[in-house]
C-alpha cells in the first residue's frame, strides 16, 4: 500500500513499533522526536532511539523542542500526509497537527483503553498487578489517550512469568502494537474499521514514574514476606531499567537488578552495591559478614 505518512516517537519502545512497520513495508516519509540528551554519569549528548533508527534508514528525522507554533515545524504542514502515527512520542500534540493529514493521527498505546491512559502504562500495570493488559490503535484527539478506539488485542501473559520485567514486557507490546497496527491502517482507509468512542466513565491513569518512587526500605537480614514481598516484587519488575530499586544499607545505596519469591520471601538475587560491581546477594551478604 502506498501511504505517506509521519511517524512520531523517540525511546525504544516506538524504535521497535517502526521495525514492525518496517517488516510489513510501511516507511514513513518523516520522523519526528525528541531533541539529543544527555545520557548516564558523564552526561554524554545521545540521540533517542527513533533518531538513530531514521538515520540507519535514510529517512528525514526533525528532532522539535516544541510543537505548539506551526512555524516551526514547516515539514509537517504541507499537507501531503496521509496520516501521522504516534508512538510514546513523549510531548502533547496540539489539534492543529492531529488535523493535517487527511485520515487523521493514529496512536499506538501499550494498554487495553480506557485503562491506564498516561505516560507509563506498562510499568503502571506492573506496579498494581494487573495482569490483563494488551495494546490499542486509537484515532487521536487532543485529550490525553482519549480518542476513538480503532483496534484493541490482549497480551497473553501466562501466571509462571508474572510480574514480567518492565523491559520485556515493554519490547513484547511494543511488538505486537506494530503488528496490530499494520493490520488496523488498511480497513480504517478502507471504511471497514470504524472508530468506536471510549467508556471514558471507566477510565483509570497513570503518572509518569520518578526516582522517588524506587526506593525499597529493606533490611537485608530480615527480608520482607507476604504482601510487601509481592510489592516489592513488582517494584523490581516495574522500574527494570529505569529507575531500578535500591535499598540503603549500612549508608551506602544498593541497587537490585532483580529479586525472586522464595517460599513467599522476597529476595533479591543480583544487586550493585555502591562503588563496586554487580555480584549476587548472597556474595553481598557473605562479604559484610
Amino acid at each position: 500500500m502506498s501511504l505517506r505518512f509521519a511517524f512520531f516517537g523517540t525511546p525504544e519502545i516506538a524504535r521497535t513499533v517502526l521495525e514492525e512497520l518496517q517488516t510489513s513495508g510501511y516507511l514513513p516519509a518523516l520522523v519526528v522526536t525528541n531533541p539529543d540528551a544527555p545520557i548516564g554519569r558523564k552526561q554524554t549528548l545521545t540521540p533517542p532511539p527513533v533518531k538513530e533508527w531514521a538515520l540507519e534508514n535514510h529517512i528525514p528525522v526533525i528532532q522539535p523542542t516544541s510543537l505548539k507554533d506551526p512555524a516551526a515545524v514547516p515539514e509537517l504542514s504541507d499537507g501531503t500526509y496521509d496520516i501521522f502515527i504516534v508512538a510514546a512520542y513523549g510531548k502533547l500534540i496540539p489539534q492543529w497537527l492531529l488535523d493535517i493529514p487527511e485520515h487523521g493521527t493514529l496512536n499506538v498505546h501499550p494498554s487495553l483503553l480506557p485503562k491506564f491512559r498516561g505516560a507509563s502504562p506498562i510499568r503502571s500495570a506492573i506496579l498494581s498487578d494487573e495482569r490483563t493488559t494488551g495494546v490499542t490503535i486509537m484515532l487521536m484527539d487532543a485529550e490525553m489517550d482519549h480518542g476513538p478506539v480503532l483496534s484493541q488485542e490482549p497480551a497473553t501473559i501466562s501466571p509462571a512469568e508474572w510480574p514480567v520485567p518492565g523491559r520485556t514486557l515493554d519490547e513484547r507490546l511494543a511488538k505486537q502494537g506494530g503488528r496490530l497496527l499494520t493490520t488496523t491502517i488498511p480497513g480504517f482507509l478502507a471504511g471497514t474499521i470504524v472508530p468506536r468512542e471510549q467508556d471514558h466513565d471507566a477510565a483509570t491513569f497513570c503518572t509518569k514514574i520518578s526516582k522517588a518512587m524506587s526506593e525499597l526500605v529493606l533490611d537485608p537480614h530480615h527480608l520482607p514476606t507476604g504482601q510487601i514481598a509481592h510489592e516489592y516484587l513488582r517494584k523490581v519488575r516495574a522500574f527494570d531499567g529505569w529507575p531500578e530499586t535500591f535499598f540503603v544499607h549500612n549508608g551506602l545505596r544498593v541497587k537490585i537488578k532483580d529479586a525472586v519469591l522464595l517460599d513467599g520471601v522476597f529476595t533479591p538475587t543480583r544487586v550493585v552495591p555502591e562503588g563496586k560491581r554487580e555480584q549476587s546477594f548472597t556474595d553481598y551478604l557473605h562479604a559484610r559478614h
